[in-house]
């Protein structure tokens, strides 16, 4: 809203009065309570006021009839504001008017209404979650057949790395329809002849290296650490890549591509990895990474663009596409796993709501309309 004021009375005994508004919705006890004051506008009895925003909500609960009063004051240091005023519309009174509504002394100059669409509004729109697995099979994890080891698979518990992945996955597969998920390792040598990759699948099809549900990635991922050798260096750059040009193919907001890596330590290709982290900012795409061991982890720190966002060459990226969660945090000393992975799952997941927001927004893409409900009743069975 744009509001000003025209000849409004004066107050003050010297100078010009210093007017602000206050606006107040109406309750259903007849009480009011206010909802927004504007900024003092200093010596003037013609006021114009900056626009402000109100969300609908705050104003009038979902009902446009509802009364809205506004009090117009003469501010004073002492704080015992001079009454000059007041006026009462109503949602549907301003909409309707759009412009030069005049009430009183105070005129609507301008009025517009933005709509802010949820994360769930696009799901219910029928964007699609796209969930990738890259795990670290480096060899600063450890021997998988020693208890010392991260990828451990011990007969009581799962490892650090399946607990994690079992964490995100589960939550995450019933925003996806297909429940396929690629999955790849990397830093291992791989057989028959020893070749060092850094994106490979763990189901060990290069054409198709989708799993089905969480349950199918967990399976590969077992079945890996009895085929591959833990090796090195851990590349974050190349499966960030890969699922970038997946996601570089997706403009209409139909899906958005979540990478959830799994890894031990430091990052060996951390200038790559910071270029792919830019490059990609652009695109419907959020990186979860879940660092595991007791290492630490500064480098994945730096990549969690929370108190300062990425940069590489100079270029900083369009928006922050990573969180960072340490898994050791999620350990709980009373062996509560539930309890446990339940944070950890809460804490991974925290910021793609408002990363695929602020891709959308950035694109103009809104929601869909969610399809219609189908209310038509089962036919019943013939009788025999």
């Amino acid at each position: 809203m744009l509001l000003c004021a025209n000849k409004l009375d004066k107050k003050d005994f010297f100078g010009k009065s210093d007017p602000f508004l206050v606006f107040y919705r109406s309750n259903e006890d007849s009480t009011f309570t206010i909802c927004h004051k504007t900024e003092v506008v200093k010596n003037t009895l013609n006021p114009v006021w900056q626009p402000f925003s109100i969300p609908v909500r705050a104003l009038y609960h979902g009902d446009y009839d509802r009364t809205v009063k506004t009090d117009v004051y003469d501010w004073d240091r002492n704080g015992s504001h001079d009454f000059t005023g007041e006026f009462t519309t109503s949602y549907r009174e301003l909409s309707k008017a759009q412009n030069q509504f005049t009430v009183n002394e105070v005129t609507l100059l301008s009025f517009s209404v933005d709509s802010e669409f949820t994360f769930v509004d696009y799901i219910k729109g029928g964007t699609q979650l796209n969930f990738t697995v890259a795990i670290d099979f480096t060899a600063s994890n450890g021997n998988p057949l020693q208890s010392i080891s991260l990828h451990y698979m011990s007969p009581y518990q799962l490892s650090a790395y399946a607990m994690a992945l079992k964490a995100v996955g589960e939550i995450i597969q019933d925003y996806d329809s297909d429940k396929l998920f690629p999955a790849y390792g990397f830093g291992a040598k791989l057989p028959p002849e020893g070749r060092i990759s850094h994106q490979f699948p763990l189901n060990n099809n290069d054409e198709d290296p989708n799993c089905a549900g969480i349950e199918g990635v967990l399976e590969s991922y077992f079945q890996s650490l009895h085929t591959v050798q833990l090796y090195g260096p851990t590349y974050f750059a190349p499966v960030i890549n890969q699922v970038a040009r997946a996601a570089a193919k997706i403009s209409d907001g139909s899906q958005y591509y979540v990478l959830l890596i799994i890894a031990d330590g430091v990052i060996s290709d951390m200038t790559q990895t910071k270029e792919a982290i830019v490059s990609t900012s652009s695109l419907p795409m959020s990186i979860i990474i879940v660092g595991v061991g007791p290492a630490k982890f500064e480098a994945m720190e730096e990549l969690d663009g929370d108190d300062m966002r990425v940069s590489s060459g100079g270029c900083y990226a369009e928006r922050d596409i990573v969180q960072f969660v340490p898994f050791r945090d999620y350990v709980d000393q009373l062996g509560n796993q539930v309890l446990s992975m339940a944070r950890l799952t809460k804490d991974e997941l925290a910021e793609i709501p408002e990363q695929l927001l602020s891709c959308m927004r950035t694109r103009d893409i809104q929601p869909r309309p969610p399809p219609p409900v189908n209310h038509s009743p089962t036919p019943a069975p013939e009788q025999p």
